[in-house]
């Protein structure tokens, strides 16, 4: 009788999620190119020495990729899922200030596809090598009657660390400071609801061989923010856009203040073809609208802010009005 019933039979297949392990160990080196963990890769937790700090202070962030994944998962792109699933932390952990050093991943499927998981793996470890950023560990659980075959379930976590005087204080910024943007690839992954909302209200908006820009992983700014640093500009405060659009993003960095915001209107591939059916004010409070980063920076050391990276802008002006005002030109 107690043979009758194993774990591989009710849908748990331990020695593929082992071998799984094996088999996404070249992805995972290449992520520590430049940093490597204090002790082996597949314990059960991962270790990283900070002594190299002097003050250090951990910042973390967790995300996920929301109902964009369905679509990737459509169109079959899961290394974008996985870019996006980096990005979506990394970005918030570089707005403090600090240094990505260890990312964590959840993997929830119905069954494990060795090759599936390792494309979506793959495409984190393509950011998190581009960022010096360690792919430390995560989970893949398999969950049969749980998660749907075909479906996957994805959470990304990422720990950091900065120096203490190094940390970014939004408390600084003054009237007359100002708004420099930087652009976006595509929507990020967030507002993907209402976009999906359209989508299916017009099949066929969006043609065949517009598809893969339009499901655009969401940009790392890591090179804005190293760009930032190399020029010794005075940073008070970094927004990663995402869901919130851009009032939201900025009015939590700027307390009672306020900022005036003046962008053109945003043509990227086929991301008009949607924005033509949401009101502009709706649009900027759900999307990034070509702005994925918005750095605030003194009025005299705005220009060379904007200068060092292609298609960035001076968009705004922080003001005492209390509110974010954005006007698309």
């Amino acid at each position: 009788m107690s043979g009758e019933y194993t774990y591989k039979g009710a849908g748990v297949d331990i020695e593929e999620a082992a071998a799984l392990v094996g088999d996404i160990g070249e992805l995972r080196r290449q992520t520590e190119a430049k940093r490597s963990l204090m002790q082996s890769f597949g314990l059960f937790a991962a270790s990283y020495d900070l002594s190299d700090y002097k003050e250090p202070v951990i910042v973390t962030g967790c995300d996920g990729v929301g109902t964009k994944l369905e679509l990737l998962l459509e169109h079959d792109q899961l290394e974008i899922a996985g870019k996006d699933l980096v990005a979506m932390s990394v970005n918030d952990i570089l707005t403090t200030g600090g240094d990505p050093l260890l990312f964590l991943d959840y993997i929830g499927v119905g069954r494990i596809d060795k090759t599936k998981i390792k494309r979506l793996i793959g495409g984190m470890a393509e950011y998190l090598a581009d960022c010096d950023c360690i792919l430390a560990g995560g989970e893949t659980a398999e969950m049969p009657g749980i998660v749907p075959d075909g479906l996957i379930e994805l959470s990304g976590f990422c720990v950091g660390a900065a120096e203490k005087p190094d940390l970014i204080d939004p408390s600084a910024i003054e009237v007359g400071d100002k708004l420099v943007g930087y652009p976006s690839d595509g929507f990020h992954a967030n507002g993907w609801s209402l976009i999906r909302k359209i989508l299916e209200a017009n099949p066929g908006l969006i043609e065949d061989d517009e598809w893969t820009q339009f499901l655009a992983p969401t940009r790392l700014y890591h090179d804005v923010v190293a760009g930032l640093r190399e020029r010794s500009l005075r940073v008070k405060a970094m927004a990663h856009n995402t869901g919130g659009g851009l009032p939201e993003n900025l009015e939590r960095l700027l307390g009672e203040k306020g900022a005036s915001i003046t962008i053109p209107r945003w043509e990227l591939g086929a991301v008009g073809k949607v924005l033509a059916f949401v009101d502009d004010q709706e649009a900027v409070k759900t999307f990034n609208m070509g702005w994925g980063w918005i750095v605030v920076v003194p009025a005299d050391q705005a220009e060379e802010a904007a200068a060092f990276h292609e298609g960035a802008m001076i968009i705004g002006e922080v003001d005492s009005s209390g509110s974010v005002n954005v006007k698309i030109a």
